[in-house]
């Protein structure tokens, strides 16, 4: 399509051909009036011949053949004012589409113009512009205040502050730690920070974004190539109507009229329109969609195929659990594995030293530190020997605690891995790390229900058995483990003829899956470098929930451009019928079918302000989630101290239980009672007003009177208790309602995540 700037000069000379006509003919000099009019049109007449022939070269029917008809047939029936109307009509139709197609791309494409161009590369003292292609991996570059990240890489300094909103629609700038991995593309909201290149300019996550930018702006969706085939008969049909009423008048005028009013047809401007539309509001989302035919195929798909890991997943070891040998603290196990693992760059240390961290721990130095690789650590914590890793490793020459085969077998068949932790000669605990489920998976696979997947099969290589408790726990409706990527693909060869699937997975181990299924979708940060090569569809933010939102967005997108399309279409044959009819002249006409065209454009825009799934049409701002899950995350040292008594409180001597149970009583009436009341009076009705009716927040008020009600029995029992006369029953009695406090809690705070997350 044309430049809007060469559209809108020809509409220009049009237009004010037909102005200064006007006034030609006002002042009594119709004859230069008429010349002028013929001049003003002879370039829309151009384009328009122009199109038509480079339609017939592609052996494609176009709509835009009437115009020419039309405007050749005003000239030669010495219509010279219809000549004009029918010129500025086109000009204005073809400026029209440009603007609306840039209007609607304009999220999608505003990602290329944050493309970053040069870096700043540091050797020595010394700070060196560099173009872009000539970053190399392991460069070391600085990133100025305000500056596009260049490539992706890891923070080399403290912390750095980045705006992703081009990237994730996500408005709030995130944090990022020394350590942390970085995506190009983001926007330095804070301070200069230096970073390491882990690939090249080629190889980042913009460069794969701006592939995927190019190729959704040079494809065409089938909703716009069956324009194309409207076209076979929508010309017959209005050259034949047109003859008609010619022969049954006498009247070749009317005949005009006939093609004026069916140029151009809505149906080329509004479909395209309408899809861009659709995708540009995905791309708002953090939803890159690579082209039409991938909107299409959301819009139709009624079968997902998710791959685990990854995808229902998040894709990285997460502390799950603590065990402590007797009496050892389960934070001091933390602790002591974390200051150890500072050292290591294996990915299982760096989540133990970010679980430590949540936690506010202070880690030591570690010195004398001995990594064997795919084994564990060996050295020195605070002036103690200490050693991290698997089972083997640890227990290589210390004996294995009374609870290793329990805490065994709970890992395997969770399907996690076991960090073992000694110290000083002796095993004091292990950490259990697995990962975990996504927060928002269960909330996002209704929602994909909600919007018309009718069956989602989970696809893995895994045990069967840890494959069947990840989808029970999801509520898949069929689970296949154990399967290479000839299992995968075989999977989806399954899926019948002329229904459309969806594959989602992680862009770079499920690329045959994802090119094999009708929609190939690529998760996060991980999919979107490799995905322009085998996925339709880059989720930027890596939410399961997005998937849902891009579903129902592209249903409302092709649902808008049938609307249009229909809406457009009809009109135009009842403005035919007139015509044909004798009650609407040329010039008329064209200016009918100028509204006609507006109305059907106008229309396809509304894709743009389809509204995303929401329970509510009010959202909890992002700063007061954050908020919410800080306060959260400063309560975990609580649980965990609250898990670790509970295990501990009746073997411990009276004489340090006693002391131990009231001090984690004063903990919890200093912080987490406060907590709860304040989410009960402040939190909730505010969340409350979000969702609407009577009373929203009642189940999660009830789990809070709860909480209260056994922090009071506890308290009443831990101040009775005489250390020097400790009742077996009461201290049962207390450990069952620790138990009772660590279960409900848990469940209490993943509950409000979730409902948080959902609102934000």
């Amino acid at each position: 399509m044309r430049s809007l700037t060469v559209n809108a000069c020809v509409l220009a000379i049009a237009a004010g051909s037909l102005l200064m006509g006007a006034i030609l003919v006002w002042t009594g000099r119709p004859h230069f009036a008429h010349l002028l009019w013929t001049l003003g049109a002879l370039p829309a007449l151009g384009f328009v011949l122009y199109d038509v022939a480079y339609s017939l070269v592609r052996r494609k029917a176009g709509i835009d053949v009437l115009a020419a008809v039309a405007i050749v047939g005003a000239f030669l029936l010495g219509e010279y004012l219809s000549a004009i109307a029918i010129a500025v009509m086109f000009a204005s139709g073809q400026a029209l589409e440009s603007f609306a197609q840039a209007r609607a791309g304009r999220e999608m494409f505003a990602l290329l113009a944050r493309a970053p161009h040069n870096a700043y590369r540091m050797e020595g003292d010394a700070l060196i512009c560099i173009d872009l292609d000539a970053v190399r991996i392991g460069d070391r570059l600085l990133v100025r205040a305000g500056d596009t990240v260049p490539v992706d890489g890891l923070v080399q300094s403290s912390s750095a502050t980045l705006d992703e909103s081009v990237l994730t629609g996500e408005s709030v700038p995130v944090e990022r730690r020394q350590g942390d991995m970085l995506r190009s593309g983001g926007v330095n909201a804070g301070a200069p920070f230096e970073m390491r290149a882990v690939e090249t300019a080629q190889r980042s996550t913009f460069a794969g974004i701006a592939r995927l930018v190019e190729s959704a702006r040079t494809s065409r969706a089938p909703a716009s190539r069956l324009a194309d085939r409207y076209a076979l008969w929508f010309v017959p049909i209005s050259l034949g109507l047109a003859a008609i009423a010619w022969l049954a008048s006498g009247s070749p005028v009317r005949a005009l009229a006939v093609l004026v009013v069916a140029t151009p047809c809505p149906l080329i401007l509004a479909v395209p329109v309408a899809l861009v539309s659709g995708m540009s509001n995905c791309a708002r989302r953090g939803i890159l969609i690579k082209g039409g035919a991938a909107l299409e195929g959301l819009a139709r798909a009624k079968v997902l195929f998710f791959d685990k890991t990854g995808t229902l997943t998040g894709g990285q070891a997460r502390l799950v659990q603590i065990q402590a040998d007797a009496p050892v603290d389960k934070l001091e196990v933390l602790r002591t594995a974390a200051s150890l693992d500072q050292v290591s760059a294996h990915i299982t240390a760096s989540a133990i030293v970010s679980a430590a961290r949540e936690r506010s721990l202070r880690l030591s130095l570690p010195t004398e530190v001995i990594e064997e690789p795919g084994a564990g650590l060996s050295g020195t914590v605070d002036g103690v020997s200490v050693r991290v890793g698997t089972p083997d490793f640890v227990c290589r020459s210390l004996p294995r605690p009374g609870w290793s085969a329990t805490f065994l077998a709970t890992v395997g068949g969770e399907g996690g891995s076991a960090v073992y932790v000694a110290k000083d000669g002796k095993v004091i605990g292990a950490l259990h790390l697995a990962d975990q489920i996504r927060v928002e998976t269960s909330r996002a696979l209704r929602m994909l229900r909600q919007v018309g997947i009718v069956h989602m099969t989970m696809l893995t290589g895994d045990r069967s058995d840890v494959a069947a408790a990840i989808g029970a726990a999801v509520g898949v409706d069929e689970i296949r483990a154990g399967l290479d990527p000839a299992g995968k693909l075989a999977a989806l060869g399954e899926v019948p003829d002329g229904v459309t699937s969806i594959m989602v997975g992680d862009g770079v181990n499920d690329a045959p899956a994802l090119a094999a299924a009708g929609v190939g979708v690529a998760m996060g940060a991980r999919g979107a470098a490799a995905s322009s090569e085998a996925a339709d569809v880059v989720l930027l933010v890596d939410r399961l929930d997005r998937l849902a939102e891009a579903v129902h967005l592209a249903k409302a997108s092709r649902r808008i451009a049938m609307q249009s399309v229909a809406l457009g279409m009809g009109m135009s044959l009842v403005a035919m019928a007139l015509a044909a009819a004798g009650y609407l002249a040329p010039v008329y006409g064209a200016a009918l079918q100028e509204v006609i065209d507006v109305i059907a454009i106008a229309n396809s825009l509304r894709a743009l302000r389809v509204a995303p799934l929401r329970v509510s049409r009010r959202r909890l701002p992002a700063e007061q989630a954050l908020r919410l899950r800080a306060e959260h995350e400063e309560l975990l040292p609580l649980l965990d101290r609250l898990s670790s008594l509970a295990d501990q409180v009746l073997a411990m001597p009276p004489e340090q239980a006693v002391p131990a149970l009231r001090q984690f009583d004063q903990l919890l009436a200093e912080k987490l009672v406060p907590h709860e009341a304040a989410d009960d009076a402040r939190v909730y009705p505010m969340v409350a007003g979000l969702l609407g009716g009577d009373d929203p927040m009642a189940s999660l008020s009830r789990t809070h009177r709860e909480i209260f009600t056994l922090a009071r029995r506890l308290h009443g029992l831990v101040q009775a208790l005489v250390p020097a006369s400790v009742d077996e029953a009461a201290m049962r009695e207390v450990q069952r309602i620790l138990y009772g406090l660590d279960a409900i809690l848990r469940l209490h705070f993943a509950q409000e995540e979730e409902l948080y997350l959902t609102l934000s």
